[in-house]
Order: structure tokens, then sequence, then C-alpha cells
């Protein structure tokens, strides 16, 4: 049981293939017995099962899960929308679905019977996977009709997709200020890895530094790893996205990091962030193709049109954003021994600040997606 389903757990091993998709991240996930339950609460706030929210659920809550997938892939939005997490929660419980706006009028009948039967709010009525995967509109050959989804389906999902940057850059910022004691090894590490001293770690570089520090990972797997570390889609891990993925989270999360981070982002000290110190944030760190109101909506919980402290501590701490992190960390086996030993590595640059984001909500790339 994965328990963290969201579209940003699954890349493509090979850009050039739609059929390469992969599940990642399982940090979360567990085995089970047939008839086990389970009561702690996890995933993220947009995804999550009704049951979860209950504290009581078995495997059927991925299945809710990929329910709330298949109908962002289709509309653009997910299906239980609120202003706040709590605001979330409680349309998750409700378990009304929209069919009515645009686009599902024109979506298939066969689609829509499917996303109801994985969205049934009671899990002994809903479909299991194996059904899922034998409903006419999944199955091969089945009713699904080969016709592109509207453009304005795909606008939807490019909004949708901006909603965790601003989680991104904090913790890009955040890993850049670490002292060199914090950073523990790391940047030898990087220095070791980057054989050109480029400043930066390709991914033939990233191939074999990992090899070099016993792992085992397949190149599709390091290929997963390098794209998720790679923050501005450069195609190459610069120095501070390979800290910020390969530092321990709690050094991420400490109260002075975090009032640095969000002062990094005030840039005028007025205890807010704005749009546009936003847009400037985003210029500054080479992010394009982000609409700042919908960052803003989405860590705006009292609806002000900006985000104070306690709204960016809250994005930090109840999202799950960095999936690169957690992987490195483990793929290269990092200890706590002692400090670094090379002073010649490149450095990152010293920003005094960063911020957060709300919960991790991420969404497929459009060019991924299904038909309608």
């Amino acid at each position: 049981m994965h328990r963290d389903l969201k579209p940003e757990n699954f890349l493509l091993v090979n850009k050039d293939d739609d059929f390469s998709l992969k599940a990642i991240d399982f940090g979360l996930s567990v085995f089970f017995k047939p008839g086990q339950v389970f009561m702690d609460v996890v995933g993220s706030p947009y995804y999550v099962a009704p049951e979860v929210l209950l504290k009581l659920y078995g495997p059927k809550s991925d299945v809710w899960t990929a329910g709330v997938i298949l109908y962002i892939l289709l509309s653009g939005v997910p299906p239980f929308w609120a202003e706040t997490q709590q605001g979330i929660f409680d349309a998750v419980l409700n378990g009304h679905i929209d069919f009515d706006s645009d686009p599902w009028p024109v979506i298939s009948d066969s689609a829509k019977d499917l996303i109801r039967k994985m969205l049934c709010s009671r899990p002994s009525n809903r479909l299991t996977a194996h059904e899922v995967l034998c409903h006419p509109w999944i199955c091969e050959n089945g009713v699904a009709p080969d016709r592109a989804l509207d453009p304005a389906v795909l606008s939807r999902l490019k909004k949708f997709s901006a909603m965790n940057k601003l989680k991104k850059m904090a913790l890009r910022v955040i890993a850049e200020r670490l002292s060199e004691e914090e950073i523990a090894g790391l940047r030898e590490m990087f220095h070791t890895m980057d054989t050109d001293n480029s400043g930066a770690i390709t991914f033939d570089e990233l191939k074999a530094g990992l090899r070099r520090y016993g792992s085992t990972m397949k190149d599709t797997e390091i290929r997963d790893l390098m794209e998720a570390a790679d923050v501005d889609n450069s195609g190459t891990i610069d120095y501070g996205e390979f800290i910020a993925a390969t530092i321990h989270q709690n050094k991420l999360e400490r109260e002075e990091h975090l009032v640095a981070a969000f002062q990094y982002f005030d840039k005028d000290g007025s205890g807010y962030i704005t749009i546009d110190e936003l847009q400037q944030a985003c210029m500054d760190h080479n992010i394009t193709n982000v609409l700042m109101e919908d960052i803003i909506r989405e860590v705006d919980q009292d609806n002000d049109g900006r985000i104070d402290y306690s709204e960016f501590v809250a994005m930090m701490q109840k999202g799950n954003a960095g999936i690169g992190r957690i992987t490195m960390r483990n793929s290269l086996n990092l200890s706590r021994r002692g400090s670094p030993r090379s002073q010649n590595s490149p450095h990152a640059s010293n920003s005094p600040h960063s911020s957060n984001s709300p919960h991790a909500t991420n969404s497929p790339q459009a060019s991924n997606s299904p038909r309608a």
C-alpha cells in the first residue's frame, strides 16, 4: 500500500515514451495482510481518502487516491477543493463530486462511471485495484475515446502544477545557508561527483558518483532521482539543489532556518510575502511558467492575498516536498561523520532567508494526460 500517491510521485523513465511511467517515493508505504487496518493519518490533503481521515483504512485508500488523480487528469482541478486544509478535509468527508462543470459534460459516461466507483466514500463499495484495471474505460481496446483533452483543461493542469514551487524554493534557500558543520561532508561529496568541476552534476556524473558510494540503483531510478532534485529543470544538479536533496529534513525545519527563509522572500520586511516578492524570487531561481496568484491562494489561509509567517510555516511543515531529498539520502547511505575536508568545491549563494508551501499538490505533465 503506497499511502501517498499523487501526480508528482509518478515520473517517466524516458521522456519520449509515455508508457514508461513509474511510481516513486515509497517512504510511507507499508506491507499489509488481508483484513489488516491502519489508523495513522498519512498522505497529502487533496488525495487523502475519507477513511484515512477517520483513522480506519486499508488498501482501498490507494484506489480513492488514484481516482482523485484521474479526476485531475481529465478536468485539470482536484475534485475536493477548498481554501484551507480543513476545508479540503471537510470536502473529502462530504464526498460530493462535481460532474456538471466544464469539461465534464463532454467527458465520456464510462470515464465518469469509473471515477464514481473509485471515489465511493464507502470502502466496501469501492472498486478494488484489479476491478479498476478491468473497467471498460481502462482496459486495452476498451471504450475510452481517442480524443485529446480540451485546451482549457491543459491550461488548468499547468496552473495546478505551480502550487508547490514556493516550497521548493524555500528548501533550496535553507539548504544554501547551512553551516559547514551542518552539511557534514556533503560539500566534499558534491566536489567528488562533479568530476569536470563545472559546478553542476550531470546524469553520468551522478551515476558514477552513486556507484562510487556503493549504490546499486538502476539507470531508470537514477534518472528519477535526477529529475526530482533538479528544481530549475536545467538538466543538471547544481550545488544548492544537491544540498537540498541530501541534507536531513530536521535541519531544514528548524525555527531559525524557517525565519531566515521567510525573510528571504519578505524583501521589504513587512511581515508578509506578496505577489511581487514571489515574482522576484521565481526570477532569482530561474523558475518560469508559474502563476503567482495560484501559489499565494494555496498558502494564504486567511484570504488576504499575501502569506504571513504562520501560513509559511504551516506550508513547510505539512507538505511532502523533497522527493529527491529523501531518496538521495537513502541512496548515498549518508552518515553523520565529522565535518567536510574539501574546501575547493563550489559555494552556494548565501541567502539569509527562505520560504515554504502548504501541501504538495503538483500536477501531472499535460503531455502525459489520458484521453477523455
